[in-house]
């Protein structure tokens, strides 16, 4: 058995592909011959595209990059929710090994439930960085509009513009950019929030799955999220265009992304198939055109894919694997891995095997329903409806599954003979077999890469804070200046650093650079830096 999984690491040298006057150069001098990267990040959204036969509402603009791209027919998402699965995507590592894994640490609002601060930020390991500070350390300039959501602390050293003006439109002249551009228009609460604007599809003529009762302000709210499926594939258009006004379209990268599937009752937070199956398109101009690929891919491996097609190995701590590009993995994946935590002020510990047609689910507390009883999900219309039904015993067996107990603590479905994985194989003995080969996949990932689930959260934010009521402060970073060029060094372990250059006329620049080595000097200049460990606080300048 091959899994294309890594092992956990300890510190790596860092930008070990890049010397500090290479990056140097690249920013001051002109820029290597890179393509320009372009994310499309949508929210809550499953396979519900005609590219990948489901025809409810047109999607022409994400057709067109499947017919002009590479569209990916088993991608998944490490969680049904997106702060934990955005900590596996913007690292290139499952959020369990991060301490990413809980919804959400960033802006928790249920601090009287759960006994856990208002905010706090996860401490991945070690050498773990984000994703924009490889690409700006090698001379990209990095935007992101607007969404972060990522369970790390923000730095200046992820990007040279974060915010809803960010824009790629604002770097210097044939400076290669990577772009994240986020789109809200399917996220869950949007179902409710856009319910009087024009609906696109006949309620009447939805389809809906057996877990469902067939009432009104169910298929309105389906009918709701179709049309919000419309209105983003126009936004997906207005990015195309703006791309193709700037010139810019061949030669970028598009890579378009859900970060779990539908923001609907059942579906959303789930960590079977539904919640984590997700559209994954590439469009590689003057390269490949209308290609599938069925391979299993995991949204572990997007950041060192992106890093691969702008010829950058990817560290070593990364557990996913580039699919595209200089350094693409040969190896096939066998799996792909996907994990369940807290949710709001609800606690669950589940963990998920998928091989492409079966998924293993072990269950850390089997006697917890499937069901969480959620505040926010309770604005739903469609949500209250079923409610309603299942307290009057109006409910079939299959609505009411989802309401009782797990079925034990393991499960085995196999997913292309019932896709709505209503039947639990795993007392089967025809499938002993496929049981006990999915168990072992699942012992031996948790044995490789670690798991930080299993700690309880008051007790792992106490050990990243050292005992202390807030997070450790990160050092302050030393400069030494020669006559040519200056050194900086911090003190904290796995601190990203950033320094700016002053001229002789004292002029500071806007943006933080990363820092990757020694800086060269022209005469007069000086340099000022400042350093922050992700999790901790930053150190003064």
């Amino acid at each position: 058995m091959r899994m294309r999984i890594s092992l956990f690491l300890p510190v790596i040298c860092f930008f070990s592909t890049l010397s500090a006057a290479q990056t140097r150069n690249s920013q001051k001098q002109g820029y290597p011959n890179r393509p320009n990267i372009l994310w499309l990040s949508v929210e809550d959204m499953s396979p519900h595209l005609g590219c990948y036969g489901d025809y409810t509402v047109p999607t022409p603009n994400v057709d067109r990059l499947a017919k002009e791209g590479i569209r990916y027919t088993n991608a998944f998402t490490t969680a049904g929710v997106c702060a934990p699965s955005r900590n596996a995507i913007i690292t290139g590592r499952i959020q369990t090994s991060n301490g990413g894994h809980n919804m959400r640490t960033l802006n928790n609002t249920y601090p009287e439930q759960t006994g856990l601060p208002k905010s706090y930020s996860s401490v991945p390991p070690v050498g773990v960085r984000h994703l924009g500070e490889y690409l700006r350390a090698a001379g990209y300039y990095t935007t992101n509009n607007a969404k972060t959501d990522y369970q790390i602390s923000e730095s200046p050293a992820f990007w040279d513009e974060n915010g809803n003006k960010a824009h790629y439109r604002n770097r210097a002249k044939g400076q290669p950019f990577f772009a994240v551009f986020n789109c809200n228009t399917t996220h869950e609460s949007q179902v409710w929030e856009r319910s009087k604007r024009p609906l696109r599809v006949d309620p009447a003529k939805v389809k809906l799955p057996p877990y469902y009762p067939d009432t009104d302000s169910v298929r309105l709210d389906v009918a709701r999220f179709y049309t919000n499926v419309s209105e983003m594939d126009d936004w997906v258009g207005e990015r195309l265009r703006e791309l193709e006004a700037s010139g810019e379209l061949q030669h970028t990268i598009v890579m378009f992304w859900s970060d779990h599937g539908d923001g609907l009752p059942h579906v959303k937070r789930e960590v079977t198939d539904r919640g984590i199956r997700v559209p994954f398109i590439v469009r590689l101009p003057m390269y490949v055109s209308g290609r599938v690929d069925d391979r299993l891919v995991s949204s572990i491996d997007w950041a060192p894919t992106v890093l691969s097609l702008a010829g950058i190995a990817p560290p070593k701590n990364m557990q996913g694997s580039a699919l595209l590009g200089r350094y693409a993995a040969k190896d096939t994946r066998e799996y792909v891995f996907a994990a369940r935590d807290r949710i709001d002020s609800h606690y669950d510990r589940v963990r998920s095997v998928h091989d492409g047609r079966y998924q293993y689910l072990y269950n850390f507390y089997p006697e917890l329903p499937y069901y969480m009883d959620l505040a926010y999900r309770r604005q739903q219309p469609s949500m209250r409806d079923i409610l309603r039904l299942r307290d009057a015993g109006k409910l079939d067996a299959v609505q009411m599954r989802w309401f009782g107990k797990k079925g034990g603590q393991e499960e085995l479905y196999d997913v292309k003979a019932d896709p709505h994985q209503l039947h639990d194989l795993s007392a089967d003995p025809a499938h002993a077999a496929v049981l006990q080969r999915m168990r072992k996949a699942f012992r031996q990932w948790q044995s490789e890469v670690p798991d930080l689930g299993g700690i309880p959260e008051k007790q792992l934010i106490s050990e990243w804070w050292l005992g202390k009521s807030q997070p450790p402060a990160t050092e302050v970073p030393t400069v030494t200046h020669t006559r040519k060029y200056a050194k900086v060094h911090c003190a904290t372990p796995g601190a990203s650093i950033v320094y700016k250059v002053i001229g002789k006329q004292g002029v500071e620049p806007v943006r933080w650079e990363v820092y990757t080595g020694r800086i060269p000097l022209r005469d007069g200049e000086r340099v000022v830096a400042m350093a922050q460990r992700t999790g901790y606080l930053p150190s003064p300048r």
